[in-house]
């Protein structure tokens, strides 16, 4: 712990300019709050929130995103709600803004479904996640968080990826959130129940 703010901490040590950019304009458009992550006072039971940010340049320079998500952890059952992504993306020069918007929330929402549940499994002679019943996926009628998309259309750039790149940082948001709203770190996907009650146990008293 670097008992630093996220975002200031990443401006101060990124050297690609168009990174920065992103992570700016990510954290404005959120209302970013300055301050130390975890949230200090952070409670260790019930319902607790936080935020998180984290940044990409993809494939070495095929898109450059940043997304801030804010989760609700509930630290009774283990669940994770995200509220709201935040995703600031630079892909060149923008000729279709909202197809752009459409491949940045499509992309978001497919790998939150990653971060939270999809998961394969085997036994020691084959996969055992073969079916809707063992590979869990996000369920029809499930809450879609509110998404919102800040492009920024750099017309002398060449065109780079959008939808794939959104992706890409969902899982380290998420999971910065996580440890911004409770002080537990979780590094393995899916962030399942049982993966952040597991977390939260070994949180220092």
């Amino acid at each position: 712990r670097v008992k630093a703010d996220p975002v200031a901490y990443r401006l101060r040590h990124l050297r690609d300019p168009r990174l920065g950019e992103v992570v700016g304009a990510a954290a404005k458009a959120a209302n970013w709050e300055a301050r130390p992550s975890p949230k200090p006072g952070a409670r260790k039971t019930g319902i607790a929130s936080g935020r998180g940010i984290a940044c990409v340049v993809y494939e070495g320079g095929n898109g450059w995103v940043a997304m801030v998500a804010e989760v609700d952890v509930n630290q009774d059952t283990g669940t994770i709600d995200v509220k709201r992504l935040v995703v600031a993306q630079d892909s060149g020069p923008i000729s279709n803004p909202d197809g752009m918007r459409n491949q940045i929330e499509g992309g978001a929402l497919h790998c939150m479904s990653l971060a939270l549940k999809e998961e394969l499994t085997w036994d020691d002679q084959k996969v055992t996640s073969v079916d809707w019943r063992t590979y869990h996926t996000f369920s029809l009628g499930f809450r879609v968080p509110v998404i919102e998309s800040v492009l920024i259309n750099r017309a002398d750039a060449e065109a780079a990826g959008a939808g794939e790149a959104a992706g890409t940082v969902v899982a380290a948001a998420i999971g910065n959130a996580i440890f911004d709203a409770t002080g537990a770190r979780i590094r393995q996907v899916p962030f399942t129940p049982e993966r952040v009650k597991a977390a939260l146990g070994l949180r220092p008293a």
